[in-house]
């Protein structure tokens, strides 16, 4: 019997402390994230029934992962480096330029640009 409680407590210790660490900070609530770990760490059980109960936001919408090209990635991310692409070129036209590029330096004799 004590087997089986204490098999049960660690599970609920940590599946609140793997919560509590990849949960986002503005999902916390009542106490900040090193806090609630504090609590699970020192008080296991009471500190497991505590987050569930009152410590994690259960309202929040999970957003769906999406892939690296997928543009809804960056839609409201505003590109503030001075490197970023600015030009209206499409796509084609910079590809055009790219193998206009390996053409000069094949006929160069040139592997490449050379570094300095």
């Amino acid at each position: 019997m004590y087997v089986i409680v204490s098999v049960v407590t660690l599970a609920v210790v940590v599946i609140a402390l793997v919560d509590i660490i990849t949960r986002p900070e503005g999902d916390t609530k009542h106490l900040p994230k090193i806090v609630w770990v504090l609590l699970v760490v020192f008080l296991p059980l009471i500190g497991s029934i505590l987050w569930f109960a009152i410590g994690r936001e259960y309202n929040t919408r999970r957003h769906d992962p999406v892939s690296f090209g997928d543009p809804r990635r960056w839609a409201g991310r505003q590109r503030t480096s001075p490197r970023a692409n600015t030009s209206s070129r499409s796509t084609e036209q910079q590809l055009a330029d790219l193998d206009a590029e390996i053409e000069y330096y094949k006929q160069r004799g040139s592997s490449g640009p050379k570094e300095s």
